[in-house]
Formats: structure tokens, C-alpha cells, sequence
């Protein structure tokens, strides 16, 4: 299976923003965000490298009055971005599907119900996944000013460094993997 981009034109659904290293608004400094949404109303995107220490998914679950068990994995729980971040999406691989599931493209879904939460406490959920609480969000023709602006670098989708690679690698083997050398880059935005 390719990991070609499945956008159409010159929308960035399904596609990965990494923040150039002259991000100054620190929830975003660093962020590698895959793209659910995009189009002329606006965007929306999911944080897949931050991750929230202070909350532990075992009592995430007890908060929601869903029973874990032994068989309950350990999952972390990321930072999806700023707007509405006491609300949870499950960002996962496409075999799972349900009536509530947006499919991005065949590859990956997005998930926001408590069913999926339930599946993932009983470690029968997606094979693939990424709970974050929160996403990023742009207003019509917000992202597009960004983008010229540099302060975002779009990539093709990468389900390896989505949901193979560390957190707290993620950023760096995002920009390695399209062949730019982090230290050759200016800390300062801008445009030739």
C-alpha cells in the first residue's frame, strides 16, 4: 500500500503540517499534526507527537465509568491541539469502522464516541491508534496565510512515523524523512 498524499488540490487532507522551527506559539512548537480536515470552510488537524503526562488512561477510563481490566493496554494519551481539548478522538487505522467513524481515506479513520474508548479499554479496538484530547483548528483561508507565511511544512502521510515512531522523535524524523536537515534550516520565518 503507497503512502501517496490522497488530497485534492490544494487541500491538505490526509496529509501530516509539521511546525517550522520558528513556531512561536509554544502549544505548537515542535507539533507533527495529521490532517483530517481541509477545505474552504477552514481545517482541522489531530497532534500526534504531544503527548499529557498528568492524565493516565486507567483513570481517564474511570472518569468515563468505563471498567478496565488486566488486559487493559497502557495507551497514552496525546495533546490533540487546543480547541475543545476536554473532548477526545481516537485518530486509527482503517480496518475499524463504525457508523460514527469519518474515514480521512481508506487508511485511516477518526473516531469520537465512547464506543471506540470502550474497545480500546477491552484491547479490541483498531490495531492502529492515536487518543487525543483536543485538535487544531483553522478558521477559511487561516491555514492557507500560515502555510505562506512558513510556519508550517506539509508532508505526505507517513503511517510508520504516525504510529511506529516515538513521540518524542516524531518531529525530527518527520523533516529526516522528506531529506531536510534540521540543522541546516534558520530558527527565523520568512521568505526568499
Amino acid at each position: 500500500m503507497t503512502d501517496a498524499p490522497q488530497s485534492a488540490g490544494p487541500y491538505l487532507k490526509g496529509q501530516m503540517l509539521l511546525a517550522m522551527p520558528a513556531m512561536n506559539d509554544p502549544r505548537f512548537e515542535r507539533a507533527v499534526i495529521y490532517m483530517c480536515a481541509h477545505n474552504d470552510q477552514g481545517a482541522m488537524g489531530l497532534v500526534i507527537n504531544k503527548t499529557l503526562d498528568s492524565i493516565d488512561f486507567r483513570k481517564l477510563l474511570e472518569q468515563l465509568d468505563i471498567t478496565s481490566s488486566e488486559s487493559t493496554p497502557a495507551t497514552t494519551v496525546h495533546f490533540g491541539g487546543p480547541v475543545e481539548n476536554q473532548r477526545g478522538f481516537v485518530l486509527h487505522s482503517g480496518e475499524y469502522q463504525h457508523d460514527e467513524t469519518l474515514m480521512i481515506d481508506e487508511r485511516i479513520g477518526l473516531t469520537a464516541t465512547l464506543d471506540i474508548v470502550r474497545a480500546l479499554a477491552r484491547n479490541d479496538g483498531p490495531e492502529r491508534s492515536i487518543l487525543a484530547l483536543g485538535y487544531a483548528g483553522w478558521g477559511p483561508g487561516q491555514l492557507e496565510i500560515e502555510m505562506h507565511d512558513n510556519v508550517w511544512l506539509s508532508i505526505p502521510y507517513n503511517g510508520e512515523l504516525m504510529f511506529e515512531v516515538r513521540d518524542d522523535k516524531k518531529w525530527e524524523r518527520a523533516f529526516n524523512s522528506i531529506g531536510v536537515d534540521l540543522s541546516v534550516l534558520s530558527g527565523s520565518a520568512g521568505r526568499a
